[in-house]
């Protein structure tokens, strides 16, 4: 039996690397927001407000439900906590 080896978690639980590309980027961009979160000491009511979001929503992100959320509202509540999103493309190994 030989052992398989990935670049990441994400790479290992799916199938397709397009699908896992897009769970590495909202992945990156959830942990941005709740660190974001934690560094302001701000309270999930307060996130919500700042992101334009209901508080339930902020719990989701806090809890890493990964599957409730796309690139677009992600991208979304970074900008509207005054955050910039930047993007680099490379060639994949």
């Amino acid at each position: 039996m030989t052992k398989k080896r990935y670049a990441s978690v994400w790479d290992a639980i799916e199938e397709s690397p397009a699908k896992a590309e897009n769970l590495k980027l909202r992945s990156s961009l959830m942990l941005a927001l709740k660190r974001h979160i934690e560094r302001e000491g701000l309270s999930q009511t307060e996130a919500a407000k700042v992101f334009g979001v209901t508080q339930p929503r902020i719990s989701d992100l806090m809890r890493g439900k990964i599957h409730l959320f796309g690139l677009d509202m992600l991208v979304n509540m970074l900008a509207a906590a005054g955050l910039r999103v930047t993007l680099r493309v490379k060639k994949a190994a």
